[in-house]
C-alpha cells in the first residue's frame, strides 16, 4: 500500500508551507495535526471531485468514509485510488443515491465535485445532515439556488467554502499583496477578463442506448431530461445550458471571483451582456460561443469577453483578467503575472506559477484522467487548509459560500441579460430583479419532479 498522506517534515518543504505559516501562523501546523481523523465523503467522483478529495488528503489525516456517483465504473476506480491513498487503507462505502449516504454516515466534511445542476440541492442536504462542505464552482444554475445555498450556511452554521481557489493561489496572494493593496496600480477603473479557449465541445453524437453502470435518471436529477447521446460526463455536459451557464458560468466565474477578492468588490450595481452562437453552428451546443458581459461598480467597470474559436488577444494570457490603473497594469492568470508601470522609469515585475512536483510527486504520477490541473495543485492544497481553518475556529474561509454566490449570481445575470437583451440590476436584499418582471421569472429555473427546488425563505 502506497500512503500519500503528508507528515509535518514534507510539509515544512513545499510552497504550500510557508504560504499557511504566512496566513495561518503557528496554527499553519497544528491544521496538519488536527485533534481527530476528520470524516470525509465525496459526492461526484469524476476528475475534479477526485483531485480535491485527494489534495484535502495531502494536508489532512483524514478517513474517506463513503463515495457516491451514478457511474459505477467511474466510482470503483475512484474507491481503488483512495484506498492507496488514505492511511487506513480502507477502501469507501459506495453509494449511487447521495441522500442514502448522508443518511448511513456522520461525516465532518462532504466534497461536492458533481456538475452545477447537482449542486445547490446536494450542498443543502449534506449541510442539513450536518457536515461542513467543499463545493465546486460555480455554486448553482440559477440565482435563487445560491440563495437557499447561503441560507442554509447561515442557519446551520455550517463552514462551505467554494472551490474558487484562485483566492488561494501563491502567484496570485503575492500580486494582491505586492502590486494591488501596495498602490503600484494607483487609481483601478477599468478591468477587463477573459477566455478565448477553444473549450466548446462542438460535436454531434447520435442517440445511443445507456449503459447499465450509469443511472441517468439520477445524473440528470432537477434538470430536464436530455435524450441520451453518449457519457455526459466528462465534459459533454459543459456544453448544454440544461446543467450549466456556459462559458461565462464556468470560466468567468473564476476570473471575476479573483477580480472581487482583489479589490474588495460586492455585488455590481448593474449587469449587461450580449452575445450568441455566432460561429461554431453545425453541433448540438447550445451554450454562446461569443459572448461580452459587463459588470458595473462606482467609477470602475468590469469587462468580461470569451471566444470559442480565433486567437487570444495575448496568447500568454488566453484565460486572465487585466486590472488598469493611472499609475501600472497587471496581467494575470492561473499561470504567472506581469506588472507594467507607467513611464519608463519603473520596474516591470514578473511572477510565474508555483508548482510543487517534487514535493508532491503523486501530483505527477496521479493516474486520474484527465490529468490533475499541476498549476492548480498548491492552491487547492492552501485553499483545504484555508477550509480546515475555518471549521476549527468557527469563521468564514476566504472563499465563503456567499462570496461564492455573489460572483456565481453575477454570472448567471449577464446570461439573463443577454437572453433578455435589457440590464440587470439586481437587489440582494429583496431578492429579486428590480423594475423586470420578465427577468424575475428567470431567478428560478424549473426542476424536474419529483425534485422541488429549493426557497432560501424555508431551509
Amino acid at each position: 500500500m502506497h500512503s500519500f498522506n503528508i507528515n509535518r517534515r514534507r510539509f515544512l518543504q513545499g510552497t504550500t508551507a510557508s504560504l499557511a505559516l504566512s496566513t495561518f501562523g503557528a496554527r499553519g501546523l497544528d491544521l496538519i495535526n488536527p485533534a481527530k481523523t476528520l470524516r470525509v465523503g465525496l459526492i461526484g467522483t469524476g476528475w475534479y471531485g477526485k483531485s480535491d478529495l485527494f489534495r484535502l488528503i495531502q494536508v489532512a489525516p483524514v478517513e474517506v468514509l463513503a463515495l457516491c456517483d451514478v457511474d459505477k465504473n467511474m466510482m470503483a476506480g475512484a474507491a481503488k485510488l483512495v484506498s492507496q491513498r488514505q492511511k487506513s487503507g480502507k477502501t469507501p462505502r459506495l453509494y449511487g443515491d447521495y441522500r442514502k449516504m448522508l443518511a448511513e454516515n456522520e461525516f465532518d466534511i462532504v466534497l461536492i465535485g458533481t456538475p452545477d445542476h447537482w449542486h445547490a440541492l446536494q450542498t443543502i442536504d449534506t449541510i442539513k445532515a450536518g457536515a461542513n462542505v467543499y463545493v465546486q464552482k460555480p455554486i448553482s444554475v440559477d440565482v435563487m439556488e445560491g440563495e437557499a445555498m447561503v441560507a442554509a450556511a447561515r442557519k446551520y452554521n455550517k463552514v462551505v467554502q467554494v472551490g474558487t481557489q484562485r483566492k488561494s493561489t501563491p502567484h496570485l496572494i503575492e500580486a494582491k499583496k505586492n502590486i494591488v493593496d501596495a498602490g503600484l496600480l494607483g487609481k483601478i477603473s477599468h478591468v477587463e477578463m477573459c477566455c478565448y479557449i477553444h473549450m466548446r465541445n462542438n460535436s454531434n453524437p447520435p442517440l445511443q442506448q445507456v449503459p447499465d453502470f450509469l443511472d441517468y435518471e439520477m445524473w440528470t436529477g432537477p434538470a430536464p431530461l436530455r435524450p441520451y447521446d453518449g457519457l455526459p460526463h466528462v465534459r459533454w455536459w459543459r456544453t448544454f445550458m440544461e446543467y450549466g451557464n456556459g462559458i461565462t458560468g464556468d470560466m468567468c466565474v473564476h476570473m471575476f471571483d479573483t477580480v472581487r477578492w482583489m479589490l474588495k468588490l460586492g455585488w455590481p450595481k448593474r449587469i449587461s451582456s450580449t452575445g450568441g452562437i455566432y460561429v461554431q453552428k453545425e453541433g448540438k451546443s447550445n451554450i454562446s460561443d461569443t459572448q461580452s458581459a459587463l459588470f458595473e461598480y462606482d467609477g470602475l467597470n468590469c469587462v468580461w469577453q470569451h471566444r470559442t474559436w480565433g486567437t487570444p488577444n495575448n496568447p500568454n494570457y488566453p484565460w486572465s483578467f487585466t486590472l488598469y490603473g493611472d499609475k501600472g497594469t497587471l496581467w494575470a492568470s492561473t499561470m504567472a503575472y506581469d506588472f507594467i508601470p507607467e513611464g519608463k522609469d519603473g520596474e516591470k515585475i514578473h511572477k510565474d506559477v508555483v508548482y510543487e512536483k517534487e514535493k508532491y510527486p503523486e501530483d505527477v504520477t496521479e493516474p486520474t484522467e484527465p490529468k490533475i490541473e499541476l498549476n492548480a495543485a498548491p492552491a487547492t492544497r492552501l485553499h483545504m487548509l484555508n477550509f480546515l481553518d475555518a471549521i476549527d475556529k468557527g469563521t468564514r474561509p476566504v472563499a465563503d459560500i456567499e462570496e461564492g454566490h455573489i460572483s456565481t449570481a453575477s454570472c448567471i445575470l449577464a446570461n439573463l441579460s443577454m437572453k433578455t437583451g435589457r440590464p440587470i440590476v439586481y437587489d440582494p436584499q429583496k431578492r429579486e430583479i428590480v423594475g423586470d418582471r420578465e427577468a424575475n421569472s428567470l431567478l428560478v429555473r424549473p426542476y424536474r419532479q419529483p425534485w422541488v427546488h429549493p426557497d432560501p425563505t424555508k431551509v
